[in-house]
């Protein structure tokens, strides 16, 4: 069964699928997270412009994003890429603009195996804090398999989990090796903003969105 709309910023919208494979997600589902948002459930994501249709399908993209800001918070998703699939999580997204740039950092959400990223930095592979930060590699499923991913946001540190597996544990400020200028990265200080999905046009699917402020 497919949810309301939960928003979106540029013709995208979310599709729900069905309950969590992960025992973690499962963990939430039987009330762990009772402070958190299951976003999945609260349609709490703001939007400008929907269209009809499945978001599976290949479009323009737009950033979809939270209707609430969040300073220290967890989010937990399950992430699901195609094959040669490009996506990333806004994190404190001031609302417009690139979310890699303008926001405290987008986390790279990638087919790792893709022969076309074949020679891309190692910022810019899965998980990795987009242009600043690294991701371990390794740990990221076959295209067409659910993912579990809980990334934790505390001031300037961002932890970075991927199915059991902690990928990225950094303190953007302190231990970021930039892949370009520095002041590009123009919200890396970002205290607070939305957090959100950046898609790039590839069908990458998301359940299970849950966030829990700290």
């Amino acid at each position: 069964m497919v949810n309301p709309l939960f928003g979106v910023n540029a013709g995208r919208k979310l599709r729900s699928v069905s309950a969590p494979e992960s025992a973690a997600a499962q963990e939430e589902e039987d009330g762990d997270d009772e402070d958190g948002d299951d976003l999945s459930a609260s349609q709490e994501f703001k939007r400008k412009k929907v269209k009809d249709g499945d978001d599976r399908k290949k479009g323009k993209g737009g950033t979809i994003f939270t209707a609430a800001e969040y300073g220290d918070f967890i989010a937990r998703v399950e992430i699901k890429l195609p094959k040669g699939g490009n996506n990333g999580l806004a994190i404190r997204y001031p609302g417009k603009g690139d979310t890699a740039y303008v926001g405290m950092c987008e986390l790279q959400v990638l087919d790792n195996t893709a022969k076309k990223f074949g020679r891309l930095r190692p910022q810019q592979y899965h998980g990795s804090v987009y242009g600043q930060v690294a991701a371990r590699r390794g740990f990221l499923r076959a295209p067409g398999t659910w993912n579990f991913q809980e990334v934790t946001v505390k001031g300037s540190r961002i932890r970075v989990e991927l199915n059991g597996y902690v990928i990225v544990d950094a303190d953007i400020l302190k231990d970021a090796k930039y892949m370009t200028k520095k002041d590009k990265f123009r919200g890396r200080g970002r205290k607070k903003g939305h957090f959100g999905f950046a898609g790039h046009g590839d069908p990458v699917e998301f359940r299970n969105v849950r966030i829990k402020t700290l």
